[in-house]
């Protein structure tokens, strides 16, 4: 298979490319070059800009394409007509946040998405969901018939720019008093790169088309079993504390990204606590796998041990902050 990955070199693209290299397609990336991160061995890189700078791709025919770098509207179309008679198949990367609705459990394909109010916006960080879906919209009306639309959830493992889960697995393997967010019981739901790499490109070879989301299995792993699980295999003898929410709250600790992965089921974050728990079945019947939570939470350890000492972290408690609240929680008598 002749495969067009736009993006190519960071995370998720850079998986697919990997995983679409190693079952023998012949690969190419479109990319602007300026990730630093590089290219997996085996593929073709172009260079260009998706807004204004598609000369590179004027020329070339591929049996498909797969989208990793989709977020304007106006720039998706731009790419689709310029290819559309020169390719057979189109993977869109979109997100569950497209979901109006991510409040209640088991949001399924069906469920109704958002909707610009401002037509002319690209402004991604305030309309991230609504512009996603959008470009999925845009997709299906000029190329039908032929667009696998993908909804992944939080996507985890080695190459997360985001720290979001690797916060996790390199803090408790740094060991000592770890300030865990309750409850517990809170669901988690995760998919490793890898794994919707794989199953990314096992679609696209199949020329599966529709809207499928992508996460991990619902109820699978809680807060709680994935802490567990990270002492277990990276550093026993750290001890997790629990506080609860309003503690938490109640000191300004930053959801998401402050504690990665807590989302207080009040407050601004219950409007979406609902994207730990997406309906994945109809991505299931289709072959979707995961490799065991422990090989996730090692590999991860590992990338993030090689990484520069001085690299930036885009998430997770500082050090000292932990610190603070893990007494005040102490002193206040509620860690006993």
């Amino acid at each position: 298979m002749k495969l067009l990955i736009l993006g190519g070199t960071v995370f998720l693209g850079y998986a697919i490319a990997e995983e679409a290299v190693a079952r023998g397609h012949d690969v190419t990336i479109f990319t602007r070059g300026r990730s630093g991160s590089g290219a997996p061995a085996g593929v073709r890189a172009l260079i260009g800009d998706r807004d204004g700078g598609l000369q590179a791709l004027k020329q070339g025919e591929w049996d498909a394409v797969i989208d990793t770098s989709g977020y304007v509207p106006r720039v998706v179309r731009a790419g689709a007509e310029l290819l559309a008679d020169r390719i057979g198949h189109y993977t869109f990367i979109s997100s569950a946040s497209v979901y109006r609705d991510l409040s209640k459990p088991g949001t399924s394909e069906e469920d109704a998405v958002l909707e610009l109010e401002d037509e002319a916006t690209e402004d991604v960080a305030a309309h991230y969901g609504a512009l996603k879906a959008r470009c999925e919209a845009v997709l299906d009306e000029r190329l039908p018939g032929r667009v696998l639309t993908v909804r992944p959830g939080l996507i985890v493992g080695p190459r997360d720019p985001t720290d979001r889960f690797t916060y996790w697995p390199s803090r408790i393997e740094r060991g000592g008093q770890v300030l865990a967010p309750g409850p517990e019981s809170a669901p988690v739901q995760i998919i490793d790169v890898r794994d919707l790499a794989a199953w990314i490109v096992s679609m696209t070879e199949a020329r599966r088309t529709g809207v499928f989301n992508a996460a991990g299995e619902q109820g699978r792993v809680t807060m709680q079993a994935l802490l567990e699980q990270c002492r277990s295999a990276l550093n026993p003898s750290a001890t997790l504390t629990w506080a609860d929410e309003e503690f938490l709250a109640g000191r300004g600790v930053g959801a998401w990204k402050e504690l990665p992965l807590w989302l207080p089921a009040r407050g601004d974050t219950a409007a979406f606590t609902g994207l730990m728990q997406v309906n994945v079945d109809r991505a299931l019947r289709t072959g979707l796998v995961f490799r065991p939570l422990e090989a996730t939470i090692r590999d991860t350890a590992a990338w993030d041990a090689a990484r520069p000492s001085d690299t930036v972290r885009r998430a997770g408690l500082m050090p000292e902050r932990e610190a603070e609240l893990l007494q005040a929680w102490l002193d206040a008598g509620s860690g006993e």
